[in-house]
């Protein structure tokens, strides 16, 4: 059984997850830490665990998604895997960063894209890929049959849908994708988001106002 940690990082409040299973294997998605304080709360976790991570994926490489990517790779020396659709975004945050007041370490490209599907695995543990651009160009979600949860990025939030108005965004695109891709999910299906709470795929069929 895959467990589930996230951390609310930066001044976006983005929710950093360490996904790990029994082998204390572990896979960090959308790394936002951002001051000492958070960097050393996120050590600590996977210190205090004895959990070795073996991969860094981001749905999506927005800044606030992708703040603690650099970090990440000087610790453990993970590259991050995303999309290729994806680069142009991640390119573009050294660019716009000081207009915004944050200070950014530049992130590292990977050296794999990943696939507009497929798996990902870690340990005994396997991850779906679910393509589901919207809110950018190339987003990317993960999806874990067994455990049934869906990592989402910033897709599907609690009674809320990803903005469109950033560039690369498509409004009609995310709707597609959330109606077509991520509601043809079992309704139990656990929905962890790139900010705020947890959500499943029936209450958001039923209570979602951007998709009722």
């Amino acid at each position: 059984m895959i467990q589930i940690k996230s951390f609310a990082f930066n001044p976006y409040q983005e929710n950093t997850y360490i996904l790990f299973d029994q082998t204390l294997e572990c896979v960090i998605i959308d790394p936002g830490m951002y001051t000492g304080d958070e960097q050393n709360e996120f050590l600590k976790f996977i210190s205090d665990n004895k959990l070795k991570p073996v991969l860094l994926l981001n749905t999506h490489c927005h800044i606030d998604h992708v703040l603690g990517n650099k970090f990440v790779f000087d610790t453990y020396g993970l590259l991050p895997q995303f999309h290729k659709g994806e680069e142009i975004v991640l390119n573009s945050v050294v660019s716009y960063a000081p207009q915004m007041g944050i200070r950014y370490e530049v992130s590292p490209l990977p050296e794999v894209f990943l696939p507009e599907s497929g798996t990902v695995n870690f340990g005994e543990s396997e991850l779906e890929l679910i393509f589901s651009p919207g809110h950018s160009p190339a987003h990317l979600c993960y999806y874990n049959v067994k455990d049934c949860f869906l990592i989402g990025g910033d897709v599907l939030f609690y009674r809320s849908i990803g903005r469109t108005d950033l560039p690369g965004g498509n409004h009609d695109l995310l709707i597609t994708n959330i109606r077509e891709k991520l509601f043809s999910l079992p309704d139990n299906c656990r929905v962890y988001p790139g900010h705020g709470p947890s959500t499943s795929i029936g209450f958001e069929k039923q209570y979602n106002p951007f998709l009722s």
